[in-house]
């Protein structure tokens, strides 16, 4: 495809995502609790490292984004979600510039849209940089009802997707009166781990100012408090997942400790994990002279103490898929787990490092398994098949299940010979 014909194609997909949002603008209910379906399921899709935006000056860059939103229509065209979690780097936002960069998130929440389906975002370090606002995104969101992104965390390091969802019975209805007698039977709690650097900011020198990669200590405050009102509000512990873009140092410690392709099945190429507060100092610099700062301690901390969180979703490592429950003080840990399990998704993007095969982590929880603290999860893939399904129970880790075939997938219509410095570089 030549290059005019190429922007031309990408043109006429822009055209289609805005008049979308004007068509769908009514597409559900503002407000509207998430409710279990009446067979008393929940399931939720994970799109994550989308990375929109990749050299917008090259034939190849707007290839790419093309073929994620096929990705993410072939997921959908083969799940049934009750929620999209776009769990981190939407867009490429290195690549970006001030005048245009929210806009691919109409490419990405086209299908979403169609399907009248709801989503849910935690921004990745990709989402934070110089000319891309986390604030701008979620105020670009917000344009539809079905996003259900909020900013429950004013603090200036929070970051900006801090908040929590509930998911009610189905029997709950949609008036915002009889919402509040209804009793959730799952939280879903939502992180960001920031990184990259800050909005349209540059130090004396000219450089941009980076942003610290580790979930912010307003925001494990937060939580703690959040969970102890909820708990005290519904005298119960409503069990709980997580999603934060960048993984936890347990991450690293688990790989280090083994992750095996049996009891741990998914692919285990990005070694080591990139985990929060990677390449700072204990002593808040970020000089180079350190590998990890040990920032995301309390967030850790947060996450094995307060009751009733089964695990935690993460993207970011590309080429890592696999699931690990945290039962023990790993090597190198001040902090033991308590049977949280940590998970990472699939690359769903044609963006971004990697050639692994492109999909969509899925989470399937239902009323009954919840009273066990369980959920069911698996990868659904571009090319129609599942791998790595799994059961996030009392005896994941122990249970056996077959290895995950490392397939790979290319953009055959990407020319990545030409590659052109962008504009103003």
């Amino acid at each position: 495809m030549s290059r005019s014909l190429l922007y031309l194609a990408l043109l006429g997909s822009l055209v289609e995502c805005l008049s979308l949002a004007k068509r769908y603008t009514n597409s559900s209910t503002p407000g509207a609790p998430l409710r279990f379906n009446v067979n008393g399921t929940f399931q939720i899709s994970i799109m994550e490292d989308l990375h929109f935006g990749e050299n917008a000056w090259d034939t190849w860059g707007p290839q790419q984004d093309i073929n994620s939103v096929e990705v993410i229509k072939k997921v959908l065209d083969k799940e049934s979600p009750s929620l999209v979690v776009l769990n981190g780097d939407l867009i490429t936002g290195d690549n970006g510039f001030l005048e245009n960069s929210t806009i691919y998130l109409e490419q990405i929440v086209a299908p979403l849209v169609q399907r009248n389906l709801p989503w849910a975002s935690a921004y990745g370090n990709h989402d934070h940089q110089y000319n891309l606002s986390t604030d701008a995104l979620l105020e670009h969101e917000q344009r539809w009802p079905n996003a259900m992104t909020k900013n429950m965390v004013e603090s200036e390091d929070a970051g900006t997707s801090n908040y929590y969802l509930p998911i009610y019975p189905n029997n709950c209805t949609t008036t915002s009166a009889a919402a509040e007698k209804c009793i959730p039977e799952l939280i879903l709690w939502f992180f960001d781990s920031r990184g990259g650097f800050q909005y349209q900011k540059k130090d004396a020198s000219g450089n941009r100012l980076g942003l610290p990669n580790w979930v912010d200590i307003s925001v494990v405050r937060w939580f703690q408090q959040t969970h102890a009102v909820l708990t005290a509000k519904y005298q119960k512990t409503i069990p709980s997942l997580a999603f934060v873009h960048i993984p936890t140092y347990a991450s690293v410690a688990f790989q280090t400790a083994g992750v095996s392709p049996h009891y741990q099945p998914g692919i285990n190429d990005d070694v080591p994990v990139s985990p929060q507060a990677q390449g700072w100092c204990a002593n808040g610099t970020n000089d180079r002279n350190c590998d990890y700062g040990g920032q995301d301690v309390p967030f850790m901390q947060a996450l094995t103490t307060l009751p009733g969180i089964i695990a935690v979703f993460s993207g970011h490592d590309h080429g890592d898929t696999w699931c690990a429950k945290w039962n023990t003080r790993l090597p190198g840990m001040t902090v033991a787990g308590n049977g949280i399990n940590l998970c990472f998704g699939q690359h769903t993007g044609y963006g971004g490092y990697g050639n692994w095969e492109r999909g969509s982590r899925q989470i399937k929880v239902s009323m009954e398994q919840l009273r066990d603290f369980e959920v069911e999860s698996w990868i659904r893939l571009e090319s129609g098949h599942v791998v790595g399904s799994v059961g996030l129970n009392a005896t994941y880790g122990r249970d056996w299940y077959p290895a995950t075939n490392n397939t790979k997938t290319n953009c055959p219509t990407c020319n990545y010979t030409i590659v052109t410095p962008g504009p103003g570089s």
